[in-house]
């Protein structure tokens, strides 16, 4: 491991550029909070506001290109590249590279959204009625896009640079080294900084939204399962614990830590997933799923350029807005973390690999999951799913379960499965916050 032998102090091997102005800016972001939370409320409102009604484009635009690049790159020769030595074997087998992937760059918000989202296109759709069949096809065509292809294009962009000059060019895993071709020599110096304190910035702030939606869910699991109250004190007393608990798995390493998790997580989202399947009705989970599958990647064309620019209503901003910021937000630590697990595949089994394997399990689990909740509403008239999840979102998945056999016992799969992904999600972004602010390749635990 990285133990640091007795003589030097922790703090030898972290980067003071980059560690400390990290700290200094999200400590004048959380004294703006504690100090002034209206302002600051309204501050970060009409900002979202501005971002979203000047830039939408902008994002849809790059988002568009980081697809399109990828498909590109891997079709062509470039497709055979080893990152790494020529001749280099994969660090990890395909079980384990494909469970680190899935947990890495999903958790947390399969588990919130996988009923949420599906049911709140529902009810309020982008265009046209509420509450209808077209809305329901409509809602899941739309969540499939949001944590389709385009989720992973980006994480994939940025993972492929990053393998690429670390391990072909050993150049250091840190997100300055993509900058090597057009600056140089310069990525060790004040800009290159620049670059890592950007990124671990980006990776704190986007791993506590996930973690913010992890900890209400956590709560709503054990307000339904044991009555526990649902209130900020609670959450708060949560996050210490669970963040206990990740600290402990990054102690591990990523080896007997990280791994194990990932593995166990996948296999218990296995089991709840075919849970749903075989207690809801399967054969229209079927059916279902895959005309969504089918409609969005007919429409993959249209919807990845969609600004609904001749009937703007905020919805965008609020959604497709919402989730290419929250990615790319994530991209420097999961395109970090899936970097770390690729060495040694080719370029095209890279691209391949992790926009198709994600992907595919991502489209599965919606489709499962959000249609097994329609068809609870739609057709064994479940109101009270829809009027729940219009009040409070993170109820969504218990208050479904609610409708299915051994409800009591699911739920408590399901809130231990929130718990393993927030320690999954909270362990590689401690991970790569510690290689983003060290000075060499260790991370100081």
């Amino acid at each position: 491991g990285f133990m640091p032998s007795k003589n030097t102090s922790w703090y030898s091997n972290v980067n003071p550029n980059v560690f400390l102005s990290t700290v200094a800016i999200i400590a004048i972001f959380l004294a703006l909070v504690v100090l002034a939370p209206n302002a600051f409320d309204l501050m970060t409102k009409q900002l979202n506001q501005w971002i979203t009604d000047s830039f939408s484009w902008f994002y849809v635009l790059s988002v568009a290109i980081f697809l399109i690049l990828l498909i590109y790159i891997a079709l062509s020769d470039m497709g055979k590249i080893k990152l790494g030595p020529d001749h280099s074997q994969p660090s990890y087998s395909n079980g384990s590279w494909f469970a680190m992937l899935f947990t890495a760059g999903m958790g947390i918000g399969l588990m919130f959204f996988g009923v949420a989202e599906p049911v709140m296109h529902y009810v309020s759709p982008p265009i046209g009625e509420g509450e209808t069949i077209q809305a329901a096809q409509q809602s899941m065509r739309v969540t499939f896009f949001h944590w389709g292809f385009h989720a992973w294009a980006i994480y994939t962009v940025v993972g492929l640079a990053l393998a690429y000059f670390a391990y072909r060019h050993n150049l250091p895993l840190k997100i300055r080294s993509a900058l090597y071709p057009i600056i140089g020599q310069k990525i060790y110096g004040p800009m290159g900084d620049a670059v890592d304190t950007f990124a671990t910035i980006g990776t704190v702030f986007g791993v506590a939204t996930t973690l913010g939606f992890g900890v209400t869910q956590i709560n709503s699991g054990l307000n339904y399962l044991l009555g526990i109250e649902q209130s900020a004190t609670t959450q708060i007393i949560l996050i210490v614990v669970v963040s206990g608990m990740a600290s402990l798995s990054v102690f591990l390493g990523l080896e007997k830590g990280v791994k194990r998790l990932s593995e166990l997580n996948l296999v218990l989202a296995l089991v709840l997933l075919l849970f749903v399947f075989f207690a809801s009705s399967s054969i229209y989970l079927l059916q279902t799923t895959i005309q969504n599958a089918g409609q969005y990647v007919s429409n993959l064309f249209s919807m990845t350029f969609n600004l609904y620019a001749y009937q703007p209503n905020g919805w965008i901003g609020g959604w497709t807005i919402m989730y290419w910021a929250w990615w790319i937000s994530w991209s420097p630590f999961v395109g970090m973390f899936i970097a770390r697990v690729s060495q040694g595949r080719t370029i095209r089994e890279f691209i391949v690999g992790v926009l198709l394997i994600p992907t595919g399990f991502t489209l599965i689990w919606m489709g499962f999951m959000g249609n097994a909740a329609l068809y609870n509403i739609l057709h064994e008239a479940n109101t009270g799913l829809v009027t729940a999840v219009q009040l409070d979102s993170s109820v969504a998945l218990f208050e479904f379960l609610k409708s299915l056999p051994f409800s009591t016992a699911m739920s408590y799969l399901a809130t231990f499965l929130i718990m393993l992904f927030f320690v999954t999600s909270a362990d590689s972004g401690a991970l790569v916050t510690d290689y983003l602010t060290a000075k060499s390749e260790g991370s100081p635990v």
